[in-house]
């Protein structure tokens, strides 16, 4: 019996953890539809997983930040033909500077992108998911979510969202064959400290056992989706950690919170 093909939408695929999750299911012989804003990247990497893994590979440039953008991504995909089996939310984005601070605008991209465009993704997802028996979404959340709340701008409240969203749809959705897992990273080597501008001083003032690697993220998230693991922290230091977070009293919680908030390194 011929084995199915599954095709994975991913979201944030041009860098990072969104490209690795694209060079893992390639190589497993998924079909992929890449979405990012950099249509070069998309491109690049398109012809790059085509050429060696013989899968076939879509691509969707688009904004996430538009409101637009989920139906459209959506709409291009049927028109393809394209049933998707596989949600990878991945896209994110955060500002570097304080919330008084920020242009109101900015802010609302950012739960745009990380909070809107992730639950819209899943439900016009899944109900083709259901048909078919099927289903895998793995939605980015961070381990800050699993953490005690810091001064981190809208970031650690989006990421606990994405836990609990996350959490409440494989309740709901494991009786029709579909898996959701909030795959919860701590530090992990790609743009991310780039775009914020922090990745000097966080790279000179972390020790290197707390970074991972994107494909080794990936790694434990594909792995924890498969198997039904609807919280996935990767990499042992981020686990203890996440172990030793909870419960801590709100005093201690808050002095570590601003100690140890990750957009201040």
């Amino acid at each position: 019996m011929p084995k199915t093909v599954r095709t994975a939408l991913i979201t944030g695929a041009s860098a990072g953890i969104g490209a690795a999750f694209a060079r893992h299911l390639a190589a497993e012989g998924h079909n992929l539809v890449l979405v990012a804003r950099r249509e070069d990247r998309l491109i690049a990497l398109a012809d790059e997983l085509s050429a060696q893994h013989g899968v076939q590979c879509n691509i969707v440039p688009a904004d996430l930040a538009d409101r637009s953008a989920p139906r459209a991504i959506l709409d291009e995909t049927k028109s393809l033909g394209i049933d998707v089996d596989i949600l990878v939310n991945n896209a994110g984005m955060s500002g570097n500077s304080t919330f008084a601070d920020a242009p109101f605008d900015a802010l609302a991209a950012e739960i745009q992108v990380m909070i809107t465009a992730v639950t819209e993704l899943a439900h016009l997802t899944v109900p083709g998911m259901k048909e078919r028996g099927y289903g895998r979404i793995v939605n980015l959340s961070s381990l800050a979510a699993l953490l005690p709340p810091g001064a981190s701008l809208l970031y650690t409240g989006i990421k606990s969202y994405v836990l609990d969203m996350s959490q409440a749809l494989d309740m709901e959705l494991r009786p029709h064959g579909i898996h959701v897992t909030a795959l919860c990273p701590g530090f992990t080597h790609s743009e991310f400290h780039d775009v914020m501008g922090t990745r000097d001083a966080a790279t000179s003032k972390l020790p290197s056992l707390l970074w991972q690697t994107p494909e080794d993220v990936v790694r434990e998230g594909w792995r924890a989706v498969n198997n039904g693991t609807p919280v996935c922290v990767p990499g042992m230091v981020n686990k203890v950690t996440a172990a030793a977070a909870r419960p801590i009293p709100t005093r201690i919680g808050y002095f570590l919170g601003k100690t140890l908030n990750p957009f201040k390194l």
